[in-house]
């Protein structure tokens, strides 16, 4: 006989018509974390980006009795290292409402499930220093947080318009000889 709880989550690829979800999850997470969420704008690329022509990203919905209540976002990228793959989960997100029962395991185990029929070397996220209840959930799952390693971010805007204009520069400069 199958576990009452387990019977309600249910863990799906994302499709076009989520959209909508997916965007009040990542607001809903937004507010979670002190954030800004996205404007329409973003809405928008994040559809096309996601859905369109030429994607950057997947995403698994988590539901509970037929409503998406979370969400998984992720992507490939590849490590030198092992030569393979890495399944980079950039975004996992349940309402508070229906924390504890199941779904971010689930969304987890797919995602780990993924990883393993794309023959990832990786599976790797970060994880917010202030979000305590987060670390014990993922260390209780087996993974482990990296102390030597340290997130560096280029944000679009001045910095990287700003390195960017060095690169462009000394292409210039190259092609003028």
């Amino acid at each position: 006989m199958s576990d009452p709880i387990e019977s309600r989550v249910h863990v799906r690829a994302g499709e076009p018509v989520d959209i909508p979800d997916i965007i009040r999850l990542i607001r809903s997470l937004a507010e979670f974390e002190k954030l800004p969420g996205p404007d329409d704008a973003a809405a928008t690329r994040l559809a096309q980006h996601g859905f369109g022509d030429r994607r950057c990203f997947e995403t698994l919905i988590g539901e509970w009795d037929g409503t998406c209540v979370g969400f998984a976002l992720f992507f490939m990228t590849h490590s030198t290292f092992t030569a393979r793959p890495t399944l980079y989960l950039e975004d996992l997100f349940e309402m508070p409402s229906h924390r504890r029962r199941g779904i971010g395991r689930a969304l987890l185990q797919r995602l780990a499930a993924i990883a393993v029929e794309r023959r990832c070397g990786r599976f790797e996220w970060a994880v917010l220093d202030w979000n305590l209840e987060a670390q014990r959930f993922y260390a209780s799952l087996g993974a482990r947080t990296l102390p030597d390693w340290r997130l560096c971010r280029l944000d679009r805007g001045p910095s990287l318009a700003r390195l960017a204009a060095v690169r462009a520069e000394a292409e210039h400069d190259d092609s003028s000889r």
